[in-house]
């Protein structure tokens, strides 16, 4: 077999292509090796890494990276398309089910794959009910509103509770061991281990499916390790580089990305005369353009919560409201 057929038969492959794969194009087992410890799983993960990134790495020589990077861009599609194949490509995307009908409405079917959605709001909003509920859906078939994977839940303010899953997955018949057998749980202790963390993730993705990455909460962390003005600048590149990571695993395994948000008052009193609700989600433009989609949630009365969606590339401003039930999100309840 020729080089360029071995080549056009991983381009047709569907799903990420594994890192194992360069061997056949010269690139020895102990490179492959430091590529993995350094959290570079698939052909894709090099392809996107600029060089300098490889370089980096201990035991990656210039002349390394410049082969590596020359045999993965081949592999990778890295050059234009049409708009009609991106178009057909978007058709075929999946959506997980939020477990209320109302709510998938406004977000066009569900929590997308393949991107970053924000949920943002105060504390007792649903953030953290929402994930639960996410992930026992995203282990559902397809036709039943699921993403047939596993989920992965980075947990920073130890609000993870495995008997709300429990009451979610008896709600859609699963068995409830097994749910939370399909569930790889971290509590992340410092900024530095929630990006350590992505590099595990990477791995245990590159090993079987996953279809949802959750992170409880993403600024929870950055709050209380970087303080006042001073470390500003650093904690926002050290955010805009946990963010790219999450945002390059979303592009590498189709998975979808939810990271919850908290919010902080505008304390401008000007804005606040004429804004009445004056509140806006942490972590500023960083984070702002890092998620595709956000939305921003909110209390009603009893268990009912409204959901808007604060920014989105195709979903219009809109809102709905949903509940918090005993199994999980649910429509509104009267």
């Amino acid at each position: 077999m020729t080089q360029t057929t071995v080549e056009d038969e991983l381009v047709e492959e569907s799903g990420p292509i594994l890192i194992g794969q360069l061997e056949k194009f010269g690139v020895s087992a102990a490179d492959i090796k430091k590529l993995q410890e350094a959290g570079l799983h698939t052909v894709e993960s090099v392809a996107y890494t600029p060089k300098k990134g490889l370089l980096a790495i201990k035991g990656i020589s210039e002349t390394k990276a410049d082969k590596l990077l020359t045999e993965a861009s081949k592999m990778v599609n890295m050059g234009f398309t049409t708009a009609m194949d991106i178009h057909q490509r978007r058709q075929e995307l999946i959506s997980i089910t939020t477990g209320s009908s109302d709510l998938d409405k406004v977000l066009g079917g569900g929590i997308e794959t393949g991107s970053i959605t924000e949920i943002f709001g105060e504390f007792r909003t649903g953030k953290s009910q929402i994930c639960h509920t996410l992930a026992v859906t995203c282990q559902l078939p397809v036709d039943m509103g699921g993403g047939e994977g596993k989920c992965l839940y980075i947990d920073t303010e130890g609000t993870f509770r495995p008997s709300r899953v429990l009451s979610v997955a008896q709600r859609y018949g699963l068995n409830g061991e097994e749910t939370l057998d399909n569930i790889a749980y971290a509590r992340a202790y410092n900024t530095d281990h929630q990006i350590a963390l992505l590099v595990q993730a990477s791995a245990m993705m590159a090993e079987s499916r996953f279809s949802l990455l959750i992170v409880d909460s993403a600024m929870a962390l950055y709050r209380t390790d970087f303080s006042g003005r001073g470390e500003l600048a650093a904690r926002q590149m050290h955010l805009g580089k946990f963010m790219r990571n999450l945002q390059k695993l979303a592009d590498e395994f189709g998975i979808a990305v939810v990271i919850t948000n908290q919010v902080v008052a505008q304390v401008d009193g000007a804005a606040s005369m004429f804004n009445p609700d004056p509140k806006k989600p942490a972590g500023g433009n960083i984070i702002a353009h890092a998620s595709c989609t956000r939305l921003y949630l909110r209390k009603a009365r009893g268990e009912n919560r409204i959901c808007k969606v604060y920014d989105s590339p195709a979903l219009a401003e809109n809102e709905g409201t949903f509940a918090i039930l005993e199994d999980g999100i649910g429509n509104a309840v009267d």
